[in-house]
């Protein structure tokens, strides 16, 4: 199986793609693909720079039994768009954002993260609803769907 590099996105890199990383580290650990993914996170914008992640995303992650581990948030570089094969995104917003970064994305490299689980909507943001419990449902599904995806045999 050919390596993959993830790069999960959203607006400030402490609530849904730190927690689509740790997701998406666990179910890839689960499976015993560790070898064959690098998994990261970054964020669309500047407001969470050198901050860890949000204590609603790790008392979630504790809850479900995701380990995780102390991280800064950093915002992503056109440098990533060149080293991962994926750049998964949150919401419709980090999509226009990679737009822009990427100059129109030519690689094909983005997606919205749920489109994978056959779902055009976007992962809400629990930084501003509160719910950490929808948002970590949203994040496994479309975390379980991306490596089905990704793991499934070429024809």
């Amino acid at each position: 199986m050919k390596k993959q590099k993830l790069l999960f996105v959203c607006h400030g890199n402490i609530c849904r793609s730190t927690m689509a990383e740790f997701v998406m580290k666990d179910l890839v650990q689960k499976a015993g693909l560790e070898d064959v993914f690098t998994i990261d996170s970054a964020a669309c914008r500047r407001d969470e720079i050198g901050s860890d992640t949000h204590w609603g995303t790790k008392q979630k992650l504790r809850e479900m039994g995701v380990p995780f581990t102390p991280r800064h948030a950093r915002q992503i570089t056109s440098a990533d768009y060149a080293k991962y094969d994926w750049i998964i995104a949150m919401d419709g917003e980090n999509m226009r954002d990679l737009q822009r970064l990427t100059h129109g994305d030519p690689a094909h490299k983005t997606a919205l993260l749920l489109d994978f689980a056959g779902e055009h909507r976007e992962v809400a943001d629990p930084w501003y609803t509160g719910n950490f419990d929808a948002t970590y449902d949203d994040v496994l599904k479309g975390c379980r769907a991306l490596l089905s995806s990704l793991t499934k045999p070429a024809r």
